[in-house]
């Protein structure tokens, strides 16, 4: 149920590794099982305050997402995309998103 989408215009060495440990943070963060965390990535061509240099737009979905967690989430996931991809903490947004379960499906119904 919670979904990491993270778009930058740096390209990620050893991707897999990289979207394991990524979905492994949101796992422990959360307090959700893993086997639920969907983590992607795209690389694309971005600008930021009118420069392409590295940066990064990360978009965390999930249902009762808790608002008391995001700024020590938001630390967490600036940490790890700094530290993996070099893209400074001032130059990353992020965006947490709440959704009802009732309004997330999976294996062909809803939460």
């Amino acid at each position: 149920m919670p979904y990491l989408r993270l778009e930058t215009n740096v390209g990620i060495q050893n991707e897999e590794k990289f979207l394991k440990d990524l979905s492994n943070l949101i796992a422990k963060s959360l307090n959700k099982p893993e086997r639920y965390v969907m983590v992607s990535v795209e690389t694309k061509k971005m600008i930021f305050d009118g420069k392409a240099d590295p940066c990064a737009f990360l978009e965390l979905k999930s249902i009762g997402f808790p608002t008391d967690k995001a700024a020590k989430l938001s630390g967490e996931l600036c940490d790890f995309v700094e530290k993996n991809m070099g893209v400074r903490k001032e130059r990353i947004y992020l965006n947490f998103v709440d959704f009802e379960g009732s309004m997330w499906g999976w294996n062909g119904t809803t939460f």
